[in-house]
């Protein structure tokens, strides 16, 4: 078996273009899959239907020679249990805050990612963020408080899965680092674990929740209406777009790298958030919020960046796996 881990820094246009292509397909998966939801709300069947299908285009891309992915190995498959674990309980409650929660509220929910990033940090021995970075967070978090008090279409259960989500996500992108930087796996590798080892939860998840087998027959049935099924089909290959260029920029750059893409592409999606699927009732506390939050967000960004420009740049693994 080939080594895949080399003592290079990635280049400037890899690490750039990851990065962008993650925040593009990261705001584009949001409003495809609120669209999806709003006619087809079971979320657990959508998630597994997205993950049989990157395994399957994994799969047939490594027999037919496309890609230079490894096939499964035990070994791998038990380090990176836990990145698919954590994985899929970040989309499904992802997902399911999404049926209750308007998009502006969601991002800026999610936009609490960095606070769950730095207390991880902490508590895992990484010392005490910079004041800059302290206050940034501090003033992303009031943004969503603020906001949620004048959101008129408050739905506790959508904020919890929110914040769970939340949770999950700060766990597994610090697992996904690690995986491929230290461990040695592809992007695309990793994407394929994951995918494959989520199916038998997922599996277990629809038929637990009862979701199973009405949410099939009513696929099927949606699947008659064209304009449902484009947006469908969209949701996969959005699905399979977001994965790859998730795990592509967390390997080429870092965790922080995604998590600060994550909070510009933020900006973004508010905007929209106000004009297209609708659900969005304004109010003065709930745009002040947003605009604080956003703020707060940007200032986490720019103070991370004047921070990691500070230091010498760190040894890159997985470089060459990314070039053939």
């Amino acid at each position: 078996m080939e080594s895949r881990s080399i003592d290079a820094e990635p280049s400037p246009f890899l690490s750039l273009t990851s990065a962008f292509s993650y925040g593009v397909a990261s705001m584009a998966m949001v409003f495809i899959n609120k669209a999806v939801l709003m006619q087809y709300s079971s979320s657990m069947t959508l998630l597994t239907v997205q993950q049989l299908a990157t395994a399957l285009l994994i799969h047939f891309g490594r027999v037919m020679g496309y890609t230079r992915a490894r096939g499964i190995n035990m070994a791998s498959a038990k380090r990176l249990f836990l990145v698919s674990l954590f994985y899929n309980a970040n989309v499904a409650f992802a997902l399911a805050s999404l049926k209750g929660v308007n998009i502006p509220m969601y991002i800026a929910i999610k936009r609490l990612t960095p606070l769950a990033v730095l207390i991880t940090g902490f508590f895992s021995g990484k010392g005490r963020p910079s004041t800059q970075v302290s206050l940034s967070v501090i003033l992303t978090a009031a943004g969503v408080i603020i906001a949620a008090l004048g959101d008129f279409s408050f739905d506790l259960f959508g904020y919890s899965m929110a914040l769970t989500s939340v949770l999950f996500q700060t766990m597994y992108l610090v697992l996904v680092e690690k995986s491929g930087a230290e461990d040695g796996h592809s992007s695309v590798e990793i994407m394929f674990y994951n995918s494959f080892l989520s199916l038998p939860f997922l599996l277990f998840l629809i038929i637990a929740t009862g979701e199973f087998p009405n949410s099939l027959s009513l696929l099927v049935a949606k699947s008659n209406s064209l304009s449902f099924l484009v947006i469908l089909i969209l949701s996969l290959v959005m699905g399979i777009a977001l994965n790859y260029t998730m795990f592509l920029c967390t390997i080429v750059n870092s965790a922080l790298t995604t998590t600060i893409v994550g909070v510009l592409k933020g900006v973004g999606s508010t905007t929209l958030g106000f004009v297209l699927l609708g659900g969005v009732k304004v109010h003065a506390l709930n745009v002040t919020g947003l605009v604080i939050n956003t703020a707060g967000g940007v200032w986490y960004s720019y103070a991370k960046y004047q921070q990691k420009k500070s230091k010498p740049p760190k040894l890159m693994s997985d470089l060459e796996a990314h070039r053939k």
